[in-house]
């Protein structure tokens, strides 16, 4: 009979330096434990509680370890990790009756992980993964759609730069900046190319092809909203709906979740988006430092190609393939079960779509990973140093936007909310955390009233200009709200910085010494500057205030509304033809290769004119995707 047994390890650092060292042990009948210290040199630290069985029937349980050390000085400064033997990094070195309620003291060094255990001592070779930097680990979380004013105009928090008496006026009336903005709208404001340009530069304004950006006032955006027919099928907000663009949270009582974080670490009141635009170039920016050309929406004509190109391809590449060069590793995490919201979706609606997956060479099916696992995953040795997180983005298909994570206007901000407190507490509760950066961000404006004007941009240099517009990427897109967190930074901090979306990549780029991509991230400022404590905070809250009860503004759709709107035909352009141009990459990528395979599924693609027609045909790919997980044709993610 097998009988349960703990043993206390203790490490001691003969790294030569001050380091943070992380120690972790796995075994099939106990699963993980894992725990970090600051230890000087020469300093044992611990201990870390470990279980293990002795008895019968539990020879063949092996135990394995994993450790790493961020080395801040010394002799020898970087970031080591154990190099690993029978499973991925870890090292199998099994306990036994004679550990039984022992205390092992371990030793690390920059070249030995020696695992003095009483029943057979073993020792493991350590690798230096990368020059010091006091972050090992960065995450992004990206939501939607929110203008800076919109988040935190109305949150109190002191110095930051937003809007109080901000007025715009349509048809002679004057519209202010007010407290309590709606949970979710009724009708989505504009935030196209065209839209944006009215927003900033007022009704009228004209974009010439190749620039220069008109001047800048802020003062069309209720006159936009008013008028707008590039969302929601065309429908028009009533004229008592008109200000709403102008409304602010109530921070502290409305959004309390990320109100905590800008209040407990770093708000950055001067962080733009990259383009004066919509969606889906401005998250490219943050995978790219570049939209590739894309200065609007996608449409069908802008995705002809995709079928032979398998999506986006940047000129420079991606900072995927930045870091995979540079030998970095990375990850993706989107919603895709939904876990988050009030009034989820079905797993199988098309807001589960990670966008990271329009992109050439990301399989969105395969290479990213859904949320539910975020958690785990963080509990075991981490070998990510980049780490990028999608929402779900709610109900495309029936173009309602409900019941997602990302906090899109037609959603409410509930599941965004619950959304940011998870990831937070998974990373606060990591062994990561205290050499990890937190970046929380919004793609764009989504058409929100801000009121700082957005200044010149440095265009990112890599031969295309927009697609649509002929824009030149020499202006910045609407403020949006940014938080940033890290136990290095202080509490209460207030950032005057001026930052874009390519500032992700500039950090990422500064912290783990690899070249910039495009201009636009060489020139961008990062936020090293904002890790300015010498050693991590040991009052971060480990949990957060639970998000606002939800408030539904606008009941789900009938079934009779639904099989209506399933018989309408499709767009030519907006989120929802991106989405379906990934799900068509998606198959694609599951075909054998055989041209004529191919060729067949395009045209089929090219079939699909209506709503129902397009549920219908993400719902197949999506099933023939699961089938070939479960047959090993493709891994599991």
């Amino acid at each position: 009979m097998a009988t349960q047994q703990l043993a206390n390890i203790y490490i001691t650092n003969l790294t030569g330096g001050d380091a943070y060292i992380t120690l972790s042990h796995n075994n099939s009948t106990n699963g993980t434990q894992t725990q970090g210290w600051d230890a000087a040199p020469n300093q044992t630290v611990g201990p870390l509680t470990v279980y293990f069985e002795t008895g019968v029937g539990t020879h063949f349980v092996m135990d394995y370890w994993w450790v790493t050390a961020v080395v801040r000085d010394g002799p020898n400064p970087g970031l080591y990790a154990s190099s690993g033997a029978a499973v991925s990094e870890w090292k199998e070195c099994q306990l036994q009756h004679e550990d039984e309620g022992q205390d092992l003291t371990f030793t690390v060094s920059t070249t030995t992980f020696d695992l003095v255990e009483k029943s057979s001592p073993c020792s493991n070779s350590m690798t230096k993964t990368g020059s010091y930097s006091p972050i090992t680990n960065v995450f992004v979380l990206m939501l939607e759609n929110h203008s800076f004013d919109n988040i935190f105009a109305m949150s109190g928090i002191p110095g930051i730069i937003a809007a109080n008496s901000n007025i715009n006026a349509y048809n002679g009336i004057n519209y202010q900046v007010e407290s309590g903005g709606l949970p979710s709208m009724h009708t989505d404001p504009g935030h196209e190319f065209l839209d944006t340009l009215e927003q900033l530069c007022g009704a009228g304004a004209t974009y010439p092809s190749g620039g220069p950006y008109p001047p800048i006032n802020n003062s069309g955006f209720v006159s936009n909203y008013a008028t707008s027919t590039t969302e929601n099928d065309g429908n028009l907000p009533t004229s008592a709906e008109w200000g709403n663009v102008m409304d602010c949270f109530d921070t502290p009582v409305q959004l309390p979740v990320i109100y905590q974080l800008a209040t407990e670490f770093a708000i950055c009141d001067q962080w733009f988006s990259s383009i004066p635009g919509p969606t889906w170039p401005n998250r490219f920016f943050v995978h790219g430092a570049s939209s590739a050309g894309w200065d609007d929406s996608p449409d069908t004509g802008k995705m002809i190609g995709w079928e032979d190109a398998l999506g986006l391809e940047y000129p420079k590449g991606s900072i995927y393939d930045a870091l995979t060069a540079a030998g970095i590793s990375w990850r993706l995490y989107a919603d895709k079960l939904d876990r988050y919201s009030d009034s989820p979706n079905d797993p199988l609606n098309l807001g589960a779509t990670p966008q990271v997956g329009a992109i050439r060479g990301i399989k969105s099916g395969v290479m990213v990973n859904d949320l539910s696992s975020f958690a785990s995953d963080l509990q075991q040795p981490y070998a990510y140093t980049y780490t990028f997180i999608e929402p779900n983005y709610g109900d495309l298909l029936n173009s309602s936007y409900m019941g997602g994570s990302s906090q899109h206007p037609m959603d409410d901000v509930y599941g965004g909310e619950n959304l940011i407190k998870a990831v937070y507490e998974t990373i606060r509760n990591s062994p990561l955390w205290n050499t990890s950066l937190l970046i929380i961000i919004y793609d764009e404006h989504g058409g929100f009233y801000d009121s700082v004007a957005p200044g010149p941009a440095v265009a990112p240099g890599d031969g295309i200009t927009g697609i649509d517009h002929g824009f030149d990427f020499t202006q910045y897109g609407i403020r949006v709200p940014a938080v940033v967190i890290s136990p290095l930074i202080p509490q209460g901090t207030v950032d005057h910085t001026l930052y874009d979306h390519s500032s992700v990549l500039a950090t990422l780029e500064r912290l783990f010494n690899f070249s910039a991509l495009t201009d636009r991230d060489a020139n961008a400022n990062d936020v090293r500057h904002l890790l300015s404590l010498p050693t991590p905070r040991t009052d971060c809250p480990t949990q957060l205030n639970p998000p606002a009860p939800p408030v539904a503004l606008r009941a789900p759709m009938t079934a009779d509304e639904i099989a209506a709107h399933d018989l309408k035909p499709l767009p030519t352009s907006g989120n929802l033809i991106g989405f379906l141009h990934i799900t068509l990459k998606t198959e694609l990528e599951l075909s054998d290769g055989d041209d004529a395979q191919k060729q067949a599924i395009v045209e089929n693609f090219k079939n699909i004119k209506t709503y129902g027609q397009a549920k219908a045909y993400h719902a197949a790919v999506m099933q023939k995707l699961a089938v070939a997980k479960a047959s090993g044709q493709v891994p599991q993610n």
